[in-house]
Order: C-alpha cells, then sequence, then structure tokens
C-alpha cells in the first residue's frame, strides 16, 4: 500500500529536511508540506532537476529598478518606462506582490514605489533615510501631483502610514491620498480581488 510505504519513510533525513523547508513558505502549513514533499518524491529525477534549476535561476538576470525599487529584468523596470503610465500620480506599497496584484486587477495605471522597509517600533523597525531619500527621489524626478499611500492593512501598515505623513508633509508634495480598505485588518493586499482594489483606489481619502 502507497500509505505503509510513506509511512516507512518519514525516518528520511532528506525528506523531512524538505518538509521543514516547506513549512518555511508563506501559506504551507505541516500537512501541506508533507503532501508536497511526498508528490516531489514520486516524481523522476529530470522533473526535479528542472525544478531545482528554476529555483537556482530565480534571481538571475534580475536587476532592483533604480526609480521605484521594483524587480525587473530590466533597468529601468517595464512599469517605470512605460511612456503610456500616468507618471503624475506614484502609489506607494511594501512589496513586489502588491504591484502584482494591482496590475493582475488592471484598476490602476500610475507609478509605484516599493518602500523597501516599514515603521514598527514594536518589532524593532524604522524607516532608513536611505527608505525615504529614495521615495522624495522618485516623487521629485517625476513631478508627481499625488502620492497614494498603499501600505498593507495591519498596525505596522499603520504606523508606516502615519510616519510617511510626516515626510511627505514636509516634501512639498501637493495631494496625498490613502487607499480605503475592504480588507480584513491584519490582511495583505494580495489577497484582494479586482473589486475590492477597484474600490479602494476610488474611494481614496485625501490626507494632506
Amino acid at each position: 500500500m502507497l500509505w505503509e510505504w510513506e509511512c516507512r519513510l518519514t525516518d528520511l533525513e532528506s525528506l523531512e529536511n524538505l518538509v521543514a523547508a516547506m513549512r518555511k513558505l508563506p501559506g504551507i502549513g505541516p500537512k501541506g508540506a508533507r503532501r508536497i514533499a511526498y508528490y516531489l518524491l514520486r516524481k523522476d529525477e529530470e522533473y526535479l532537476a528542472e525544478l531545482g534549476a528554476l529555483f537556482t535561476d530565480l534571481r538571475k538576470g534580475l536587476y532592483t529598478c533604480s526609480e521605484c525599487g521594483n524587480v525587473s529584468e530590466h533597468n529601468p523596470c517595464s512599469i517605470c518606462s512605460d511612456p503610456l503610465r500616468d507618471r503624475e500620480i506614484i502609489c506607494i506599497v511594501d512589496d513586489i506582490e502588491s504591484i502584482s496584484t494591482f496590475e493582475d486587477a488592471g484598476v490602476y495605471n500610475g507609478l509605484y514605489h516599493i518602500l523597501g522597509g516599514s515603521d514598527s517600533p514594536l518589532s524593532g523597525q524604522e524607516l532608513t533615510e536611505e527608505n525615504i531619500d529614495f521615495l522624495l527621489e522618485h516623487i521629485n524626478s517625476v513631478n508627481a501631483e499625488e502620492v497614494i499611500i498603499a501600505t498593507n492593512p495591519k498596525v505596522e501598515g499603520d504606523m508606516t502610514y502615519y510616519a510617511l505623513l510626516d515626510v511627505l508633509g514636509r516634501s512639498g508634495v501637493k495631494k496625498v491620498t490613502r487607499i480605503a480598505y475592504g480588507l480584513p485588518f491584519g490582511g495583505h493586499i494580495a489577497l484582494a480581488d479586482r473589486m475590492t482594489l477597484h474600490e479602494a483606489l476610488e474611494a481614496r481619502r485625501e490626507v494632506l
């Protein structure tokens, strides 16, 4: 029986190491990690080698955009270099995943800026001068008329929002807004559907 065969394999150190590694990935619990490990165990060596090469090459040929902090195969990234994007609006996000979510939803046509950090004294994090200078340089380089703050709806996101208000209030930017949220508190923009993101942008409120 396959089940019995799998049970006899639970003492394999390599299998347990793989399960432990899988559990570190977001959204994968103990059972899911073990299912993935057993699935990979059944695959042939060619498949495993191909999959391993994809992991190894994941970051090869990628650049950090010198304008917005996005990761791309080009510098500047395809968004910053797109002449059809609205260059009067910059949306500040926490991470690359948030950009991907906005782009997949197709509800926003401005520029982005990955903050590259958060302001959360409780967890020992704070926005660095480098983070702030990079943001202000981007805003000034495109003469942005509006900056949208789209940090994630959780404690760290709120604290970062207030820190950004202070920075942007002294920067001279004409308009600062914050997206509205139909997301549960503690969530992530990447979990939002297209309608939620659209309404969050449409209902954004001016804060400065």
